[in-house]
């Protein structure tokens, strides 16, 4: 089906000209400036979210709003490299009233042969340097008990591959791999910042080589059925050269998985690649009943969750506990450790100002 796009003469303009905070270490931001309005219904600039973000200028050097009214928009969406700071902010009371999604898994058959495997099953990717979200919800839709012929189930909701990133009030619904934090190099240390975002999901549903600050989020594992194994919050696959992976501060880690029956994460070695180096902390947090508290980490294939760099500190619930299987940061490590210090790199981005 072919796109809708209507632009207004002010839109146009805004296209062609482009306005706005320059400066590319800057998070983007909504503010005055060049923006679109997405309306399934035909009464905005833009009947989908694809059309829109392609009406944005290549190189468009400021904050670039996409407001997108209340409403469901299926299809997959390609935020490019070559089109950095685009915003896209909900116009609902709340992130549910606004829904990005598609229906692809790892093993869904592509047209012209071969399957989309897991970074291709992503709803949303995005590419694009200073991209924000805000105040939305995205989701992969890929539904197991209907598809029993597809076995490579991974299907990705958004998958980042960009520096200087931030999603606020933001929701992230899937299963097997909902949110994948990746990089455009093994060695690049990609940022994104994640506040008051709720992610669900089962197996490594937060996972990737990415530098990521969870902020007063909640991670809310699904029940597999299971009264053993119900999958794994994160599993971070880290370089060996960057100095941070995952940290989750101020969070809640919640779910309708059984008791005992979760691990906090396990090391992912893509390629069963040497060099990975999997960090994550998980510090200030609740943790549910279902997180196992006697061996919260797990081993992934032959790698050992003890090489990798986890900690946990003062975190609090039922699923909490201090032993020999839980390593716990120092409190000179715990001051040390803030998002400002996890994302600041070389350019010093904060996008905690």
């Amino acid at each position: 089906m072919r796109r809708r796009l209507l632009l207004s003469a002010g839109a146009a303009a805004a296209v062609a000209v482009g306005t706005g905070v320059t400066g590319a270490s800057r998070p983007a931001r909504a503010r005055p400036g060049p923006h679109l309005t997405v309306a399934a219904d035909g009464s905005g600039d833009a009947t989908d979210i694809q059309a829109a973000i392609d009406a944005v200028p290549v190189g468009n050097p400021g904050p670039f709003t996409i407001k997108i009214r209340p409403g469901t928009y299926l299809g997959r969406v390609v935020v490019p490299a070559d089109k950095p700071n685009i915003v896209l902010r909900g116009q609902g009371d709340d992130p549910s009233a606004v829904v990005i999604a598609d229906d692809r898994a790892n093993g869904t058959p592509k047209p012209g042969g071969g399957t989309w495997g897991t970074s291709g099953s992503a709803s949303v990717t995005v590419s694009g340097d200073g991209f924000a979200a805000r105040n939305l919800t995205f989701a992969n839709l890929f539904d197991p008990a209907a598809h029993p012929e597809i076995t490579n189930r991974q299907a990705v909701a958004v998958l980042t591959r960009a520096d200087r990133l931030v999603f606020d009030n933001v929701r992230f619904l899937g299963r097997q791999d909902t949110l994948y934090v990746n990089t455009p190099d093994v060695t690049v240390a990609s940022r994104a910042y994640f506040r008051k975002c709720r992610i669900d999901g089962d197996v490594d549903f937060v996972f990737g080589r990415g530098t990521a600050v969870f902020d007063r989020c909640e991670l809310r594992s699904l029940s597999r059925g299971s009264t053993t194994n119900n999958g794994y919050v994160t599993a971070a696959s880290t370089d060996r050269a960057v100095p941070y992976g995952f940290l989750i501060r101020r969070s809640r880690l919640t779910g309708t998985a059984e008791p005992d029956t979760v691990s906090l994460g396990r090391p992912w070695h893509p390629g069963n690649d040497p060099a990975a180096a999997p960090s994550t902390v998980i510090r200030d947090c609740w943790l549910g009943a279902h997180v196992r508290a006697a061996t919260p980490w797990s081993d992934f294939g032959t790698w050992s969750w003890r090489d990798a760099r986890y900690a946990e500190y003062a975190n609090t619930g039922p699923g909490a506990a201090i032993n020999p299987d839980r390593p716990q940061l120092t409190a000179e490590e715990a001051a040390r450790l803030t998002p400002q210090t996890w994302l600041a790199g070389a350019d010093g981005w904060d996008p905690l100002r």
